[in-house]
């Protein structure tokens, strides 16, 4: 499935997350009005009517682009979380993440993004991560690469920064939903880096990673339409990424965490530096 998923067909994608901001999500930026923000799982999980509206027309796009493909959203999953179970035995399946980085959008600051996973039983095969505001993309196939598409059409090749000791390291890390004591853990650790911060926004994470903008990202929220895309960018970027435990990680993984960094040794140095032994079982 991976030789016969293209970049013309990846394009393809970004396209339709184009139509998709275009139509729905950058004419409800700072213009939402009153009731059109709701809570989740919990107040701080927002989901809004540019979220459900972008990811119906992603998904009809997709339906009529790749009929019969498994097409799971991210607001379809909150409804039927049956559907991820769809993942594992799908030729063709689509991860649909319409607004990443919702909190962002609903406070009106310009750093959130949209995402499309394709994925052939279970293993990622291409991504997307869209911005909308700047409306470039960041694309991935897998085995040929990942690269940067601007609008006007300009192509960069996308690649992982150079090792570094944890010392010299910018991390992306949020430590809000690790479980204690890991979350002491790490949050006692995290000066032994050279930099931390979080955007609130995995897709323009994922997409500072797979440039060399920074080290290593932390994630411990296995939902697969906010990693797939992007741990595919960062994979074919050149980069290293595994589970707490050091086990690969899949997209139909929901918990054990996902550290990213450039190289494997770089990966267990940042590791220990901001773990030490707190997770049996990893390979150090």
């Amino acid at each position: 499935m991976s030789k016969t998923f293209t970049r013309d067909d990846t394009r393809k994608l970004a396209a339709i997350l184009a139509e998709a901001a275009l139509v729905e999500v950058m004419p409800r930026f700072r213009n939402l009005p009153e009731g059109s923000v709701r809570g989740k799982s919990s107040p701080r999980d927002l989901v809004t009517d540019a979220d459900e509206a972008a990811e119906r027309l992603i998904a009809a796009r997709l339906a009529k682009l790749h009929p019969g493909a498994v097409l799971i959203g991210e607001e379809a999953s909150t409804r039927n979380p049956a559907l991820l179970n769809m993942l594992v035995d799908a030729d063709l399946a689509f991860l649909i993440d319409p607004i990443d980085g919702t909190s962002n959008y609903v406070a009106g600051l310009p750093l959130f993004g949209m995402m499309i996973a394709a994925c052939h039983r279970g293993d990622v095969i291409a991504g997307v991560i869209y911005d909308p505001v700047s409306r470039d993309s960041a694309l991935a196939v897998r085995g040929e690469g990942a690269w940067m598409e601007y609008e006007n059409g300009r192509q960069v090749p996308l690649a992982v920064a150079p090792p570094a000791p944890p010392e010299d390291m910018d991390g992306l890390i949020a430590t809000g939903a690790l479980p204690e004591p890991l979350r002491t853990t790490v949050n006692s650790n995290l000066s032994r880096l050279g930099s931390t911060a979080s955007l609130r926004c995995a897709a323009h994470e994922y997409r500072m990673l797979a440039a060399g903008h920074c080290h290593i990202a932390l994630y411990n929220q296995l939902t697969a339409w906010d990693h797939a895309a992007g741990w595919l960018l960062h994979r074919e970027a050149g980069g290293y990424a595994a589970r707490f435990d050091g086990s690969p990680y899949k997209p139909t993984h929901r918990s054990g965490g996902l550290l990213y960094a450039p190289d494997a040794g770089s990966w267990h140095a940042a590791r220990k530096a901001l773990m030490g032994d707190a997770i049996e079982g990893v390979e150090t």
